[in-house]
C-alpha cells in the first residue's frame, strides 16, 4: 500500500545544469506519478542563470521555498510526518544542500532553517561542487552557478558545496546511474564517503541506466527512487 497523503511529502528540485532553460517542467510527469502513488508533492522551482538566478539567489529560493511550507501547515492545514526532497542533477545539488543548512556560517543564503527534511534522494546529484567546478562539469555551469571558481570565491562555495557542510544529520540516498556519462558517479562515490566518514547516514545506490533515466517515468531507475522513497517514508 502507498503511504496515506499526509504521511510523507515529497519536494521535487528538477535539475539542467541550473540554466534557465530547463524549468520545473523535467519533474511535472515525476510529481504526477508520485501523486498517483499517494504522496502530496511540491515541485520547487528556483530562479536559474539566465533570469536572475545564481549565488545567493538560487540558493535564497529553495530556502524560502522549502520554509514555506511551514505557514502551509497553518493556512491550508498541510500534515506531514517525514518531507523527503527529491533532487535530480543540479537539483541533487539543492536538495543535500537545503539538509545541510543547520550547517551554513553566519549571513549565508538559507541560514536559521524553518523547515528542514526527513530525508534527501539525489538522483546524479553535483555533490563535489568545487571539484566540479574545476573539473568542467556541465562545462561552465558550476562557476555560471558560483559567479567563478572557487580559487575566486571560496567562502560562496564553502556555504554551497554539499561535501563541505557535512554532516546533516539527516539521511542521504545517492541514486548515480551505471550509465551516466553526463555527471559521473564519482561525484556521489566522494560525497558518501566523505557523509559516512563524518558519521551521516549516507548511502550510494547504484542505478541502471544514463543521466535522464531516473526522472523516466516508468523505467527500471524511475522505479528504484520511488523504492527509496518508500524506504525513507518508513
Amino acid at each position: 500500500m502507498p503511504p496515506s497523503p499526509g504521511r510523507t511529502l515529497v519536494v521535487l528540485i528538477h535539475g539542467g545544469f541550473w540554466f534557465d532553460a530547463y524549468d520545473l517542467d523535467l519533474a511535472r510527469p515525476l510529481a504526477v506519478d508520485l501523486a498517483a502513488r499517494g504522496y502530496p508533492v511540491w515541485n520547487l522551482e528556483y530562479r536559474r542563470n539566465g533570469n536572475g538566478g545564481g549565488y545567493p539567489a538560487t540558493f535564497q529560493d529553495i530556502a524560502d521555498g522549502i520554509d514555506f511550507l511551514a505557514s502551509l501547515v497553518s493556512t491550508v492545514h498541510l500534515s506531514f510526518e517525514k518531507l523527503v526532497v527529491i533532487g535530480h542533477s543540479a537539483g541533487g545539488q539543492l536538495g543535500v544542500w537545503a539538509a545541510s543548512r543547520r550547517q551554513l556560517p553566519p549571513g549565508a543564503p538559507g541560514v536559521n532553517p524553518k523547515v528542514l527534511p526527513t530525508g534527501v534522494i539525489s538522483q546524479a546529484g553535483v555533490l563535489d561542487l568545487a571539484r566540479a567546478a574545476d573539473e568542467g562539469v556541465g562545462g561552465d555551469a558550476v562557476p555560471g552557478l558560483m559567479g567563478g571558481y572557487p580559487a575566486d570565491y571560496p567562502d560562496r562555495y564553502a556555504a554551497a558545496d554539499p561535501i563541505q557542510l557535512l554532516p546533516t544529520g539527516i539521511p542521504v540516498r545517492c541514486l548515480h546511474g551505471d550509465a551516466d556519462t553526463i555527471v559521473l558517479i564519482d561525484q556521489s562515490e566522494s560525497y558518501v564517503a566523505a557523509a559516512v566518514a563524518d558519521g551521516d547516514d549516507a548511502t550510494l545506490i547504484l542505478a541502471p541506466g544514463d543521466h535522464l533515466d531516473q526522472i523516466t517515468v516508468g523505467t527500471s531507475a524511475w522505479d528504484l527512487v520511488v523504492s527509496t522513497l518508500k524506504e525513507l517514508s518508513a
